[in-house]
């Protein structure tokens, strides 16, 4: 009895010894791809036996559906190729997949693309924000949002979803830029495989356009300093200050992505390969009507635009910017207009110089200020004016009044003193002439 329970314990020991030691003959790692041959086939997956190993793997039936099969499309005998997944399952087998041993075979397709720099061409699978899924063998590939050709500049999350959803079902051009097996990560960009098209086509563009024609184009992506309109395979810029005669803080005030439009060929540049474009100039220029709409002293109403330390801007019909120097702000004392003119303010002023060939007009709010004060002094003036020549007309009568009185007073006098001088002297006369007519009387 005891003899064969160490028999047995000896047998275990060499059993196990056994074991370990083809596993050790195994030389199987986890990541390589070998070749097997299908032992049997089931509704849960294949079982696979490996050359050189004394285990069997198994390849489960959801990573053989990854590759669109079944296991009942397999044949017994058939070889294969899988990777090891796991060295071992719960029942000691080897863990396989058919799936990512095709995959191995893709990720050298990969590498070799990424390595002459082709270009391949791809279907999109998937799109989501972030950019769109490609399909590339039994591998699934990345196209950034940031590598996706024409994608329209400045468009919320929302929007640049719905434009990449749009690509879904669509084969396109593609380079490899990224392959890294062990983060499984594949990523491909279409913008690098359009790029030498694009190039090809800006030359062909810049060609064939010349200055001062017009062209139309779809509005491509909006940026702070101006927009992008392509051409029919080439962009080319509408700076911000050619979008509109009045000043516009951002294109998006004036444009949409995806508006059509004729722009004005500004300016070529083959040895830049630029393309500058202008919306403005197919506008009629106001400073061209601007001295038969206004007038030296013509009072106007326009909207604060922007304001800087030494003035603020004015907008005025129709499509005017003049402006208000600081100096034309209150009693003149003012020394920051942004202290008391704020962007949007409504303001009545008087225009005080035009320079329609230098486009600009020059505005006063301190004399519209001053004007509106006039009135009530003149009014006074004109009171106290009225009231002075009342009194020098009272003053005059009355020293006419009185001068006349004088006069008469004087005028009298003398008449009658001459009267009286006459009388006096008549009865003088008389005296003496009865004197000399009475006898002399003797005592």
């Amino acid at each position: 009895m005891f003899d064969t329970s160490l028999e047995t314990f000896s047998d275990s020991i060499d059993f196990a010894a056994l074991l370990e030691a083809s596993f050790e003959a195994d030389n199987l790692e986890r990541g390589d791809v070998v070749t097997g041959r299908i032992l049997g086939i089931d509704q849960q997956g294949l079982i696979i036996g490996i050359d050189g190993s004394p285990r069997d793997g198994f390849v489960a039936r959801k990573d053989i559906e990854r590759l669109s099969l079944r296991p009942e499309d397999y044949q017994l005998g058939d070889e294969v190729d899988v990777t090891v997944l796991r060295m071992e399952d719960e029942e000691g087998n080897l863990v396989l997949s058919v799936s990512q041993a095709r995959q191995g075979e893709d990720w050298k397709v990969a590498e070799a693309l990424q390595e002459k720099d082709e270009v391949w061409h791809g279907e999109v699978a998937e799109a989501n924000r972030g950019g769109l899924i490609i399909l590339f063998g039994n591998l699934r590939g990345f196209v950034p949002a940031s590598h996706v050709s024409d994608l329209p500049r400045g468009l919320n999350e929302e929007e640049r979803k719905n434009y990449l959803m749009r690509l879904v079902g669509q084969k396109v051009p593609l380079k490899v830029i990224e392959v890294n097996r062990k983060r499984r990560r594949l990523v491909f960009s279409q913008r690098d495989a359009q790029r030498d098209n694009r190039e090809a086509r800006k030359d062909s563009l810049l060609d064939e356009l010349k200055e001062g024609e017009v062209r139309r184009g779809i509005v491509s992506g909006l940026r702070d300093f101006g927009a992008f309109v392509d051409l029919g395979g080439a962009d080319g810029l509408i700076h911000i200050s050619e979008l509109a005669w009045h000043r516009v803080k951002h294109p998006k005030e004036i444009l949409e992505v995806g508006d059509q439009v004729d722009v004005y060929i500004l300016r070529l540049d083959a040895e830049g390969k630029r393309i500058g474009l202008s919306l403005k100039r197919l506008q009629p220029n106001p400073w061209s009507m601007v001295e038969e709409l206004y007038h030296v002293g013509q009072v106007v109403q326009g909207t604060v635009s922007r304001t800087a330390q030494f003035g603020a801007f004015i907008s005025l019909d129709p499509g005017i910017e003049a402006l208000l120097h600081v100096s034309q702000i209150g009693d003149g004392t003012v020394q920051d207009a942004t202290q008391v003119i704020r962007d949007g303010d409504v303001l009545s002023m008087r225009i005080i110089s035009i320079e329609a060939d230098k486009q600009r007009l020059g505005l006063s709010l301190r004399d519209l200020e001053m004007e509106v004060q006039i009135p009530a002094d003149d009014v006074e003036t004109e009171t106290v004016e009225t009231i002075t020549e009342e009194v020098v007309a009272t003053i005059e009568e009355e020293v006419v009044a009185t001068i006349e009185e004088e006069v008469v007073a004087t005028i009298e006098e003398e008449v009658v003193a001459t009267i009286e001088e006459e009388v006096v002297a008549t009865i003088e006369e008389e005296v003496v002439a009865t004197i000399d007519d009475e006898p002399v009387v003797t005592a």
